[in-house]
């Protein structure tokens, strides 16, 4: 979730507010006018606003006019005195979620910010899914990869080889390919031959004359006649049978063919696209695919993540699909937890997207509740192994000179606790987190404060600093290569004054 941003000229009241949503477990941001917020707004966006009503350099009228005007979903708070009607009155009329008098209980501050971020979730999943639905989701690296490709490919013709597991989304990527091309405007043809029949297939693909074979009534135009002037989507083409992939090489060679049971060859203009979970140069090793077939096919080959590497992007499919299955069945779109979505990112999705789309539509009719927490999740996820956390391992190079991996989030594997119950030395451990470990131990004995929070500082620091340092001052390419967002690197330079 987002942060809360709290926005207030008096630095107690900002605090107060921060020191009590924090405990509650939020994120907080805190401006002590509107041009700070206003200048943030240009990098990210909260979830839920705070702000004062009367400040220097600006009202929080003004502001929440200029924050609905960029965000109209976000929930504003404006906080005013019991005596300002006119101001309350004004900042309803604006489109605020609710006013907050002062002097204000803490208590009945907490619950209304967080009404407001319930609100604003229940908002991004009523947003999200109309404008996003006919478009591919996804905000991993790996996805932006395929975006980038299929950028590259929108003025292209050439034929495109997709691959990836079952349920990676094949399909929906060669509809983006063929909508982006100068093909759009014609039809998209899709046809599975691992769904038809060896004895039919050939009649779906290049049609039959009448009386060609018994039940032939009439003359069919096949697949190839009516992809005419557009896209052919070849799905699952690993399974299609030895004789067929020579009638397949002719056409994609010359783009002539015969009807069954013609003797006048047609022409068709056509893009072939063509989609596979096999190992195609395994099965041309084998002899189950035609080699020269193959390499025509294989012009240009788009690998597809598994979802189990792009656990990033569970928990915006995940709303996506629950607003999604809402939207069908005609009810309230379910809300879900940070700890179930925590539980579902370390599930690996054998079937992948689909498989998480299913589960969302039997989260929608099994879940209990209106919000989806850990227990409300079916069995045979909850008792699933749980996957590596979402975060790349790390190589550490022990002194023998052989690669060694680490486990989590660059972190090594604890060893056994030593007799006495303190913590032991982790075992392995490259000597940066030997270093750490000291460190942490001598300020937790000298009774410091903040501990947590020093050393994460400096972590985080010396991250962004070595990667802007390789990529000599690129922030956005620093962001892809620490793995995280360009607003989330541009406010943390800022937060751990980086910038100075």
């Amino acid at each position: 979730m987002k942060p809360i941003w709290v926005v207030d000229d008096d630095q107690s009241i900002r605090f107060v507010l921060e020191k009590a949503l924090l405990r509650e477990q939020f994120t907080v941001r805190t401006f002590a006018n509107p041009r700070e917020v206003m200048r943030a707004l240009e990098e990210d966006a909260p979830q839920v606003l705070v702000s004062d009503i009367r400040m220097p350099g600006g009202s929080g009228i003004d502001l929440l006019a200029a924050v609905k005007a960029r965000h109209p979903g976000l929930p504003v708070i404006i906080m005013t005195a019991f005596s300002d009607l006119d101001s309350a009155v004004s900042a309803f009329q604006g489109g605020a979620f609710e006013y907050l008098p002062k002097p204000f209980d803490l208590t009945t501050a907490v619950d209304l910010i967080r009404r407001a971020c319930e609100e604003s979730l229940r908002e991004e999943v009523a947003e999200t899914a109309p404008v996003q639905a006919p478009e591919m989701l996804g905000q991993a690296s790996a996805m932006q990869d395929v975006f980038r490709a299929i950028g590259r490919l929108s003025q292209s013709q050439v034929t495109v080889m997709i691959t990836g597991e079952s349920g990676t989304g094949k399909e929906l990527v060669a509809r983006a390919l063929h909508k982006h091309s100068p093909r759009g405007q014609g039809p998209f043809i899709a046809i599975n031959t691992a769904a038809i029949p060896k004895d039919l297939l050939e009649s779906e693909l290049f049609g039959h004359e009448r009386g060609a074979f018994t039940g032939a009534q009439t003359t069919r135009r096949g697949r190839f006649e009516q992809a005419d002037g557009g896209t052919l989507f070849l799905d699952e083409i690993g399974d299609m049978p030895f004789d067929l992939q020579t009638r397949l090489l002719r056409v994609l060679s010359d783009g002539q063919f015969y009807r069954v049971g013609g003797h006048q060859p047609l022409k068709s203009n056509v893009r072939v696209i063509a989609a596979t979970h096999q190992n195609l140069e395994e099965r041309v090793r084998l002899g189950g695919f035609r080699e020269d077939l193959f390499h025509r096919l294989n012009v240009i080959r788009l690998r597809l993540p598994a979802l189990r590497e792009r656990r990033d992007d569970i928990p915006m499919l995940t709303r996506f699909f629950l607003g999604k299955s809402a939207r069908e069945l005609g009810v309230e779109a379910k809300r879900i937890t940070d700890s179930a979505l925590e539980r579902l990112a370390h599930f690996d999705f054998p079937g992948n997207v689909r498989q998480l789309e299913n589960l969302c539509h039997w989260l929608t009719v099994m879940a209990p509740a209106q919000v989806v927490e850990p227990k409300d999740l079916p069995p045979e996820l909850m008792n699933a192994p749980l996957a590596p956390a979402p975060a790349a391992s790390v190589l550490h190079e022990p002194a023998n000179g052989a690669a060694q991996a680490q486990t989590g989030v660059g972190i090594a594997a604890p060893g056994p606790a030593v007799a006495d119950g303190s913590a032991a030395v982790m075992v392995g451990a490259p000597t940066w987190l030997t270093d750490l470990e000291r460190e942490a131990r001598r300020r937790l004995d000298s009774g410091e404060n903040e501990v947590w929070d020093a050393l994460t500082r400096q972590f985080e620091a010396c991250l962004i600093h070595t990667a802007l340092d390789l990529t000599r001052g690129r922030r956005i390419e620093a962001a892809q290569r620490l793995g995280i967002g360009r607003n989330t690197i541009t406010r943390k330079i800022q937060e751990l004054g980086l910038d100075d």
